[in-house]
């Protein structure tokens, strides 16, 4: 598994092999707020910690000083405000960790949120249950034979036709987000061409 900039959102610390395998395995560590004490737990220390600190223990904030970039702005969540300075720092390769869990709206937050990270940055969010993945143009996505995939955009215009899974998308209209889900991939890939966008391809682990 290669070296990316790991964000690790304040949501479920990762139990599964591979979200865990990914922050073992990462070049740097960017925690938002208080998942740096998740972190600490776990035995690993963040290379950077973002956002309003307003859930940052005081003995952590004290300890990582040199280490902390607080922004006050409070028209983007902690997760935006550390995926943008991330990619201010030309760190644009990211998996997104912790970003599900705890509540559900900062899980459909978060998810909906790959929709303008991709514009920027290649980005993905891991999590006990499976990979989301943004594409902003029609793509292909490497899969498994049986592999449940679902699709979701947030933009109600978009139209998809796909090749690869078990029920075919023609000219679909997502207009909510149930629309592509609970699918199945019938061999090693996925194509899916859409105008509008950007849409979201989720796929669950084996």
């Amino acid at each position: 598994m290669s070296s990316k900039t790991i964000i690790l959102a304040d949501g479920s610390f990762p139990e599964h092999e591979i979200p865990l395998g990914y922050l073992k395995n990462a070049e740097r560590i960017i925690c938002c707020d208080g998942s740096a004490e998740q972190l600490l737990k776990a035995g690993m220390v963040p290379d950077a910690i973002v956002g309003d600190l307003d859930t940052l223990p005081a003995g952590i904030a004290e300890r990582f000083s040199d280490r902390i970039y607080r922004s006050k702005e409070q028209e983007t969540n902690d997760l935006t405000k550390a995926v943008n300075w991330c990619a201010g720092k030309g760190y644009k390769d990211i998996v997104i960790l912790g970003a599900t869990g705890k509540r559900e709206d900062h899980t459909i937050g978060n998810i909906s949120l790959l929709a303008e990270y991709v514009k920027e940055t290649s980005v993905i969010i891991v999590t006990d249950t499976g990979i989301f993945i943004p594409f902003k143009e029609s793509s292909s996505v490497s899969t498994l034979p049986g592999q449940q995939v679902s699709v979701f955009s947030v933009d109600p215009g978009t139209e998809i036709t796909s090749e690869g899974l078990k029920y075919p998308l023609k000219d679909l209209r997502l207009t909510n987000w149930w629309v592509a889900t609970l699918n199945e991939a019938v061999g090693k890939n996925v194509s899916l061409i859409f105008t509008g966008g950007p849409v979201i391809v989720y796929l669950k682990f084996p």
